[in-house]
């Protein structure tokens, strides 16, 4: 399992206390995330997301979270597993020639988000997850979970 925490302030913050404030929440999730940890800040809008991560599909950095598109539109923190990542994976190459650089399933996922938008992309996942993505050009933050709500969020 993986821990994800995040931070909006509704006022502006410097990007040194954001940092701080962000890298405290991972901290107390540490248990939920031996491997691995990140945290990604744009102070411009007041926002902090947070990662620990156990490693289970890609052991590589390329499954380093949080983890942002080429383009740095979208930003995601994942916990779970999406079951059926691999056939998206294959539709998303095959419909959209998406360049995969792992093996993670969140990067299948976020390409999901990139090529099909967030509520298709959403009704596609089959597995037990809980997520967060920050779109920077709609300057809008998804939270979703699985369906079940397995995952806690």
């Amino acid at each position: 399992m993986c821990g994800i925490a995040g931070v909006v302030s509704a006022s502006p913050m410097a990007r040194a206390q954001l940092q701080a404030i962000a890298e405290g929440m991972a901290a107390t999730l540490s248990h939920r995330g031996p491997d691995d940890a990140g945290v990604w800040v744009d102070e411009r809008h007041g926002i902090a997301l947070a990662h620990r991560r156990l490693s289970i599909l890609d052991l590589s950095p390329a499954g380093h979270q949080p983890m942002s598109t080429p383009d740095g539109r979208f930003v995601l923190i994942f916990n779970g597993e999406v079951y059926n990542f691999q056939t998206l994976k294959r539709a998303l190459s095959e419909e959209a020639g998406y360049p995969f650089r792992g093996r993670s399933d969140t990067e299948v996922v976020l390409a999901a988000f990139v090529v099909w938008g967030v509520e298709q992309a959403l009704r596609r996942f089959v597995g037990m997850y809980a997520l967060a993505l920050w779109d920077l050009e709609r300057r809008t933050l998804y939270l979703a979970r699985d369906r079940i709500g397995i995952k806690p969020l």
